[in-house]
């Protein structure tokens, strides 16, 4: 029998124990031995869960469990799972986690630990839910270099896009229709912010090149400025508006951002709706290679928690390659100031000729776009420096600039 325990037994810790039961003749075919919940830290009782009486409130239980050799955390935040992980670990306990924020600020700490102790330290859950992008990087991609990836990274903000593209509603109604259905959290800044995005696009990017960067390294836009104006624009355009999460790897270094785009009908992320993930990864011999699926959710989330947890119980981890992180060195992440993109730019100034003629001044070839409201005047740009751009728009010379976005 193999003897897990699980640490936080909030939505997805008790999507764990539904997993496994729902799945457990399957589970003992594909291990070789049953699967078995022994023991659940949490703060509260259950005393109507049929798991109520392996519920514990102290760590210590767990930690001196010879019989426990897999723990599931599914706490959330840095502090205690950080100190707990680092302590079960030390034990000789695998451990797999849902927690992107830990992965993304300590992943360096906790995947040295495991490797120092001859354990797992897995994390699947923690970008996409159920989507087995992080197993298919350090498997099927593992001969490949990847240098792309680009990701629609969280479902709350997708959302909000698809419906203020199919409805014409404004961003503050729809995000209180997220709060609502429960997408949102009533402090909904961790979504909205990019800060989700930007977690989880530094652990897609460590998977790949194998160093970790810093949250500073990241450019972080918030999506909160968006307009119906946009999102009309975009479809005008030929497009959408995504919130992406970035990453442009070369020998030299890296490039990461999470920000607003504009996204072409021909970028295959740009038919990803509602509260769909996709992560588009792009190698030089597999070519694109998109994964695409529910990006979190009680039961996506505990399935691929307890996919994880089979693999080490299976003895199939073992060929698995793991992630051992560096720290990312000096100047490795390109300043976001130098990166080239193409802008959309929407202008008030009724005199579109004058608009037109002062734009190609300040950003060189542009292309009007048709169908501006009256009184506006709306263009693409050629592919300029970030910081090249930010000068010509700050400089004011073809009115007030109403909304810039990058365009993908």
């Amino acid at each position: 029998m193999i003897n897990i325990a699980i640490l936080g037994y909030g939505v997805v810790g008790g999507g764990i124990t539904e997993v496994i039961d729902r799945n457990r003749e399957k589970l003992s075919a594909f291990v070789g031995d049953d699967i078995n919940v022994k023991k659940i830290l949490d703060l509260r009782d259950f005393p109507d869960s049929p798991y109520g009486d392996r519920v514990v409130h102290d760590i210590n239980e767990i930690l001196n469990d010879d019989e426990i050799t897999i723990v599931c955390e599914t706490m959330g935040g840095v502090n205690p799972a950080f100190d707990f992980s680092l302590a079960l670990m030390n034990k000789g306990k695998s451990m797999v986690t849902a927690n992107k924020e830990l992965v993304a600020k300590k992943g360096l700490e906790l995947t040295e630990c495991a490797r120092e102790n001859g354990v797992f330290y897995f994390f699947e859950p923690s970008v996409g839910g159920g989507i087995p992008e992080i197993r298919g990087m350090r498997t099927s991609l593992a001969g490949d270099t990847i240098t792309e990836i680009d990701g629609i990274l969280n479902g709350t903000t997708n959302y909000i896009l698809t419906r203020m593209k199919r409805e014409g509603v404004d961003f503050t109604s729809t995000l209180k229709d997220a709060q609502r259905l429960g997408y949102a959290e009533a402090n909904p800044s961790a979504d909205v912010d990019g800060l989700d995005a930007q977690r989880k696009i530094m652990i897609l990017t460590a998977v790949a090149t194998g160093y970790l960067v810093k949250e500073n390294d990241v450019y972080c836009e918030t999506m909160t400025k968006l307009t119906p104006a946009d999102i009309d624009a975009a479809k005008r355009w030929g497009g959408a508006v995504k919130l992406l999460g970035s990453a442009r790897i070369t020998d030299e270094g890296c490039a990461l951002y999470v920000a607003p785009f504009f996204v072409p009908e021909s970028f295959p992320l740009s038919f990803v709706e509602d509260v769909y993930n996709a992560i588009r990864i792009v190698s030089p011999v597999t070519g694109d290679v998109m994964f695409y699926g529910r990006g979190a959710g009680r039961m996506p989330t505990a399935g691929a928690v307890v996919e994880d947890v089979a693999s080490i119980a299976s003895g199939l981890a073992a060929k698995e390659k793991r992630c051992e992180w560096k720290a990312a060195p000096e100047g490795y992440v390109k300043p976001f100031e130098e990166n080239l993109f193409s802008y959309y730019v929407r202008v008030k100034n009724d005199s579109e000729s004058e608009v037109l003629e002062a734009a190609e001044l300040a950003f060189g070839k542009v292309e009007k776009l048709c169908g501006a409201p009256a009184g506006y005047v709306e263009f693409i740009t050629d592919k300029i420096a970030e910081k090249d751009a930010r000068i010509a728009i700050a400089g004011g010379a073809f009115g007030t600039v109403e909304s810039v976005i990058r365009v993908h």
